[in-house]
């Protein structure tokens, strides 16, 4: 594994760790941004901080590790419109900025982070190599 997959491996664990921790100790402050649609808004605040939780785990293991990739991926896609009700409604939360100069950059940084998931967990080498066949 190259340094810089290593760093980005041990980057996203420590983030998705933080993450989930965050969920779980605090699930109110995240309540706001739940999209209507979603049920039992509570519960599924404190399933993304476990999921958050294991798949930072999961990329520690080398074994699980393609797994948690696909799965923080999946989770990160899931999340979006959380993530856009934040920013087109207007949802003040009073830790995170409230402008577009935040909302923007994050909103397009998503699939960044879904791809980092996928590339740093081994899933893909792309854009640079692809992998070996099997």
């Amino acid at each position: 594994m190259s340094t810089g997959r290593r760093a980005m491996l041990s980057l996203l664990a420590a983030f998705y760790l933080a993450a989930g921790l965050l969920h779980l100790r605090s699930p109110a402050a995240f309540l706001p941004i739940v999209p209507d649609w979603v049920p039992v808004p509570h519960s599924t605040v404190i399933a993304t901080g476990i999921a958050e939780i294991l798949g930072a785990l999961g990329l520690l293991v080398p074994r699980l590790r393609k797994a948690a990739g696909i799965g923080l991926a999946l989770y990160a896609l899931c999340v979006f419109p959380a993530n856009l009700k934040h920013a087109l409604e207007g949802v003040f939360l009073p830790e995170l900025p409230s402008s577009w100069w935040y909302h923007g950059p994050r909103l397009a940084f998503q699939p960044v982070l879904i791809w980092a998931a996928l590339y740093a967990s081994g899933v893909t080498r792309w854009p640079w190599r692809r992998l070996p066949a099997k």
